[in-house]
């Protein structure tokens, strides 16, 4: 546990990221009964925490690694946090994406300094083109969540929360699509302060960390909803699945229509338009507080 204790505290995310806001929400407070508090992961230059795991990976590769460059398969926000991450470090990237990749996205890359491969019509596609690039050019792969370098990146939102929050805290609720924020943050509020419970929140239709523990080995899903694309996924990665065993207390799902429901909530409380994939944690948060009959905690 200590291990990962230290990485998170050591891990380099402040050259691109900021600590983001702890914020209560006055008007879901009220409403459910309990103080509800979101963390504005969204107010990153990337609008997504998936810069904080990509920067710590680029900080801790070597000279030599660092001569080769980087690269990724990703769609969407491991992209965009690579490409700025490589490019703050002054390094090379390639980020390989499928070809069914909305433009919007692509150009997002671009501007931030990322060059971009389109390769395959899905993900897994990309992702092969990826490892065999890496391969043969010897670039550094990074991984979206299964790094343990990465996950210690994520795990500084953790980190965040608790001295942001010293006082009362009863349970963060994280998102999870392929575990590596949800580990990262498990580890750290487990080692500090273990009585906080840390639950995990996937749509029903993409619960992969879920079947993975019901089965107590990784599975792969036959197929999955996309409409929560950022958290769309088949397999929870090895690292994530073998640190949530040990220190995720539950996971809970959402449907689309939770979801929709969380993002007008969101968009009521400070007018801010998250993906779905953010919307999801509110989504489990009020699944959970209304199945459990909880009134006058504090959740994040």
């Amino acid at each position: 546990m200590n291990t990962y204790r230290k990485k998170i505290e050591s891990a380099s995310v402040y050259g691109v990221a900021i600590q983001s806001p702890l914020e209560v929400a006055p008007q879901l407070s009220e409403r459910l009964g309990n103080t509800v508090l979101l963390k504005r992961e969204d107010l990153q230059p990337v609008h997504s925490f998936k810069l904080r795991g990509a920067y710590n990976k680029v900080a801790k590769l070597t000279a030599e690694q660092r001569a080769r460059g980087v690269i990724c398969a990703s769609a969407g926000n491991h992209a965009q946090g690579l490409a700025l991450a490589a490019s703050r470090a002054k390094i090379k990237s390639l980020i390989v994406m499928p070809r069914t990749t909305p433009s919007i996205k692509v150009e997002a890359v671009k501007r931030l300094g990322g060059r971009i491969l389109l390769h395959g019509d899905t993900y897994d596609e990309a992702y092969e083109e990826a490892r065999r690039l890496s391969e043969e050019r010897g670039m550094s792969f990074v991984h979206p969540y299964d790094d343990a370098d990465v996950i210690a990146g994520q795990g500084t939102v953790g980190m965040e929360i608790l001295r942001q929050h010293p006082g009362k805290l009863d349970a963060i609720f994280v998102p999870v699509g392929g575990g590596g924020f949800v580990a990262g943050v498990a580890a750290y509020v487990k080692a500090v302060r273990p009585e906080v419970k840390v639950i995990g929140v996937e749509p029903e239709d993409a619960a992969c960390l879920k079947a993975a523990l019901k089965a107590g080995k990784r599975v792969v899903l036959d197929q999955i909803g996309l409409f929560a694309d950022g958290v769309a996924v088949r397999q929870v990665g090895a690292e994530p699945f073998k640190l949530a065993r040990r220190f995720v207390d539950e996971v809970v799902t959402a449907s689309v229509d939770e979801m929709c429901a969380a993002t007008r909530d969101i968009f009521e409380e400070n007018r801010s338009l998250p993906e779905p994939a953010g919307a999801l944690a509110l989504a489990g948060l009020k699944n959970y507080v209304a199945a459990k009959k909880w009134t006058g905690k504090t959740v994040v």
